[in-house]
């Protein structure tokens, strides 16, 4: 049976738009870009030419400072475009799909036979042993030094978050296999919320042979990996443990062995207050966002598209394309042209505030079709303790965040930065009335720290 921790810290945003359990088909245009941004950590090194032919499974660029761990294209067909930035930077590499797929035939393989050491070899050569990442640093982890714990969330409680549940139904053995493969690795953890029916089904199909589940009862973030980290085994210095807080990433690894080639399909999430009829649809990695959300909104509102959900995700364009971990694509009113009467002084009754600063906190679980102002500038950094409210970690996050500011490594050490990552900082941005930008604050320190480790 599961062990049962239960969460008191935490904020849950409830939102107009959540998707529907239906599916939407897509017409797509054939063009699929894969992003080394998306892969935080990687250096990328472009391996193909424009002009060159690839089938899914093939490796479109690899990490510059590891090179076996190779990033593998989602589709067979032509290399349309290597797409650079400034200062030659590569933003992304662009492949014009064939209408016949072609697959690379890495072999079905027993998992139950495997070491460690085959999982992961079979993992780099497929190209998508990049999508576990790691602490301390929260980045695309290093393929040599093996971990004292891999770690893996299938919670999604972000606010719009897509259903894993709903997404993994029919694919609970690849789920599975997934799991096993990794527990060949190192002690292997697998956090769940509250899903009666996805567990049952997961212990029907032996899964507590392999990994030790828990299950973590509260409040958003409960389904941050790193929240669950440092509930069963915080990192201390010195130590590595593996993440993945995309459980899609495990149907990716189960698929490899039992199907036997790279399949990288997600069930992505339509969903947010602008958009006329939230639903799913299955998209591969580095599909045109455009296949999704065409003729679902209204192009001539003044909209923010997310490649994700409103607290972690990157701002994007319909030209944009899927991110490789985006489980939703969240479409949300910009506000820019929102023009209130009286502003402030207004009661508010169809407004969220934390601290019950507007009366609608009267009407009890409504949800809220927010948009994306912060409703003031930034300001100097208030030790209020709102921070600690909403982050449920053994750890002091503003004084952490404080010592990042002053750049004081030692101070950080001390403080648990080796435990965090930035989205575990996203909700107490969200309710910071200092209006900091506290994921790219904290994303400076952890790459300050792994700058000075190296």
């Amino acid at each position: 049976m599961a062990d049962v921790i239960k969460l008191r810290k935490g904020l849950d945003i409830h939102l107009q738009g959540k998707a529907e359990e239906k599916l939407m088909t897509l017409k797509t245009k054939g063009q699929y870009a894969l992003i080394p941004d998306d892969f935080e950590g990687v250096i990328p090194k472009v391996v193909v030419k424009e002009g060159d032919k690839v089938k899914a499974g093939d490796a479109l660029f690899v990490n510059k400072k590891y090179p076996e761990v190779k990033f593998a294209s989602p589709v067979s067909g032509v290399v349309r475009e290597v797409v650079r930035g400034e200062r030659r930077k590569l933003l992304c590499v662009k492949v014009d799909a064939d209408a016949q797929q072609a697959k690379v035939d890495f072999g079905k393989k027993d998992v139950s036979k495997m070491d460690g050491k085959q999982v992961i070899e079979a993992l780099l050569e497929a190209g998508i042993f990049g999508y576990i990442n790691q602490l301390p640093y929260a980045v695309s982890t290093n393929p040599s030094i093996l971990p004292k714990a891999v770690f893996v969330s299938a919670l999604r409680d972000k606010p719009l978050a897509a259903d894993f549940q709903y997404e993994v139904k029919g694919q609970e053995a690849d789920f599975v296999t997934g799991m096993e493969a990794l527990s060949k690795i190192a002690t292997t953890y697998l956090g769940l919320g509250i899903q009666p029916d996805f567990q049952s089904e997961l212990l029907r199909l032996g899964i507590e042979k392999h990994v030790r589940l828990t299950i973590f009862d509260g409040h958003c973030p409960a389904g941050n990996v790193g929240v669950q980290v440092n509930h069963l085994s915080p990192v201390n210095k010195g130590e590595v443990v593996w993440t993945i807080g995309d459980p899609t990433v495990v149907l990716f690894i189960g698929r490899l062995f039992n199907k036997g080639y790279v399949d990288l399909t997600r069930r992505v999430a339509l969903c947010g207050s602008e958009v006329k009829s939230p639903a799913y649809a299955d998209m591969l990695v580095g599909e045109p966002i455009s296949d999704l959300i065409a003729g679902n909104y209204d192009a001539h509102r003044h909209v923010r598209i997310i490649n994700g959900n409103v607290l972690t995700g990157r701002v994007t364009t319909a030209d944009g394309f899927l991110g490789a971990h985006t489980s939703e694509v969240t479409i949300i009113p910009e506000g820019d042209d929102a023009d209130e009467m009286l502003g402030w002084i207004m009661p508010r009754f169809g407004q969220f505030s934390v601290n019950r600063s507007y009366f609608s906190w009267l009407f009890g679980k409504k949800e809220y079709a927010l948009d994306a102002r912060i409703k003031g500038g930034e300001r100097h950094m208030i030790m209020s303790g709102e921070y600690d409210s909403v982050i449920p970690m053994d750890i002091y996050p503003e004084y952490l965040v404080k010592a990042i500011i002053a750049g004081d490594i030692d101070k950080m050490e001390q403080l648990g930065i080796y435990e965090v990552a930035p989205e575990d900082f996203a909700l107490a941005e969200f309710v910071d009335s200092s209006k900091l930008e506290l994921q790219r604050i904290v994303r400076e320190g952890l790459d300050l720290l792994r700058k000075e480790n190296a």
